[in-house]
Order: structure tokens, then sequence, then C-alpha cells
């Protein structure tokens, strides 16, 4: 595969999804891209996150309150996802251990989440 020209904007999107710990959505990245390149297009801002997974610089972390949302932290890991107010949650641990081996297949990528109310939700309900 052909490397990708650099893009500022492209740059910017990714950077403002690894600079935070939200995960945010697109229309979150959009917001936070906006005031560098204020003639950005939402539709630009979805295209370049589509490049971006595609060459596994970001991943979606999975679809919270109607929205994909995004991690600039492409390792393996676990998350916690509230029900409440959608905040998506890095948990520091691996539940599953070693990957199983099955019949010579290859393991690329796994995933995890759990689900419920977060501190926050639960300390106002």
């Amino acid at each position: 595969m052909d490397a990708r020209r650099t893009s500022a904007r492209r740059d910017a999107i990714a950077d403002s999804i690894r600079g935070v710990y939200t995960h945010p959505s697109a229309a979150q990245v959009y917001d936070m891209v906006r005031s560098r390149f204020p003639s950005i297009s939402l539709g630009t801002v979805y295209r370049n996150i589509a490049q971006l997974q595609e060459d596994g610089t970001i991943r979606c972390v999975g679809i919270v309150h109607g929205q994909e949302r995004y991690d600039g932290n492409v390792s393996d890991h676990v998350h916690f996802v509230c029900e409440d107010c959608g905040a998506v949650i890095d948990l520091d641990f691996d539940p599953l251990g070693s990957d199983p081996e099955f019949d010579g297949a290859v393991i690329h990528r796994r995933e995890l989440a759990y689900y419920g109310l977060c501190r926050e939700c639960v300390e106002s309900a």
C-alpha cells in the first residue's frame, strides 16, 4: 500500500483523538479541530477518521448514545461505558489473560467492554 500524503488536517484530527482520554465522537473531534481549521467540514473529519482507522492510527471503541467513539490508544485494552452519561473509560487490567489458541488461527485484535454506571452518575442518583 502506498503511503498517504501528509495532511495538516488529518494530523490535527489524529492529535485531537490521541490527546484526550474521553474517546471522542466525530462531532467532538470536529469541535476540537475547528478552532485550528475554521473552514474544516464535518465530512472532512469523518473521511480522515476513516483513513486513520484504516491506517491503524486510531480505532473505534463502539457506538455510545448513537455516536461512534474513537480511541487513540490502539493497544488491546478494556473499556467501561457509562450507560447514563456516555463516558468511555479505559480500564487498567486484563481480565482475559493470554489469548487462546484456535487451531492455527491468528488473533489480530480483541475487544472487551463493561457497561454500567460511572461513579459520578451513581453519586448523583
